[in-house]
């Protein structure tokens, strides 16, 4: 029987493993940026196994950006794919795309004990949807359904491009100065790496600061160290997701829970625990309420978006 390979691939990474009895083997993490296309970038992984074009005859890429038809390019990187020319090249009989969201979300559900930490509590109602959210190069959201009997469904979005929510004077400072900035202020615009460096340039010039920092790790390295305007920065991020994920949550009926992933939060999650992100979730006017229960863990498991790979091409041979 041939191999099954699984891949997530984002703005500045691509992930690849093996796939294996349901589980992941032979983890690797490349950098986009050092190869032209994904057929590279797997040709090389497999090489690295003692492996060839024609060992594997299916792969399961979770992609980021929307899916369909045969060509694809990535949102946050250099990459294209055909989805002919993919297989051909590596001589595989069946690709399967996914959104990198959806992926995730699907990942969600293979999560260990020691893989999340609760940031609200609360009980899932476990037939309701659940919201996946994550900064990171950029900002997905995913859905996840509960289908019963050991099945899921992850409704693919682009949910990390709405308009980001203001909710009070400074906020809408800040926006303005962004706005000036950039044009169009997306959620992303603010909760992504990126995202941090812009909003701290927004702070230092409504306040009249010069800036210090031009990087995502040089504005949560000084948060802390205690740099009074990067700590803002971190707060006002928190906050700002939480006001995201209350959207999503509004909107799906997600009273499944709420799962925060990506690589940005998890290097700051002591401050974020303690933040205003709990607030601004729930701060909703009348549908305040409405979110009494409704838990949300941070995750921080290494691969989930590959482990959910693995679970969309377990599903896609079942069906």
């Amino acid at each position: 029987m041939k191999l099954a390979l699984v891949g997530d691939i984002g703005g500045t990474n691509a992930r690849f493993a093996l796939w294996k009895d349901h589980q992941l083997e032979a983890v690797q993490v490349l950098a986009t940026a050092d190869h032209a296309s994904p057929e590279e970038a797997i040709s090389l992984y497999l090489s690295g196994l003692g492996l060839k074009p024609g060992d594997v005859g299916s792969v399961c890429l979770s992609v980021a950006g929307p899916v369909g038809g045969d060509e694809f390019k990535f949102t946050n990187n250099h990459w294209r794919l055909s989805s002919k020319a993919f297989c051909k090249a590596l001589q595989v009989e069946r690709l399967l795309l996914v959104n990198d969201f959806s992926a995730m979300a699907l990942g969600m559900t293979r999560l260990q004990p020691d893989e999340f930490r609760v940031v609200c509590e609360g009980t899932p109602e476990p037939m309701r949807p659940a919201v996946v959210i994550g900064p990171g190069t950029g900002l997905g959201v995913g859905t996840l359904l509960n289908l019963g009997e050991g099945r899921f469904a992850a409704l693919p979005g682009e949910g990390g491009h709405v308009d980001l929510p203001l909710g009070s004077v400074r906020e809408t400072q800040l926006w303005q100065h962004i706005h000036d900035e950039i044009g169009h202020v997306s959620a992303e615009t603010a909760l992504s790496g990126g995202g941090l460096p812009r909003v701290y340039r927004a702070i230092c010039a409504v306040d009249g600061h010069e800036p210090q920092f031009d990087s995502p790790e040089e504005v949560t390295a000084a948060a802390l160290a205690g740099d009074p305007v990067a700590l803002e920065v971190l707060e006002q991020f928190s906050c700002w997701l939480g006001r995201v994920a209350g959207n999503n949550v509004l909107t799906t009926g997600g009273r499944g829970g709420v799962y925060i992933v990506g690589g940005v939060v998890p290097r700051f999650a002591e401050f974020f625990l303690e933040s205003g992100f709990a607030r601004s979730f729930a701060d909703k006017g009348c549908m305040s309420d409405y979110f009494k229960g409704i838990p949300v863990w941070l995750v921080t498991a290494p691969y989930s978006g590959l482990m959910g790979a693995g679970v969309a091409l377990d599903q896609a041979k079942s069906a």
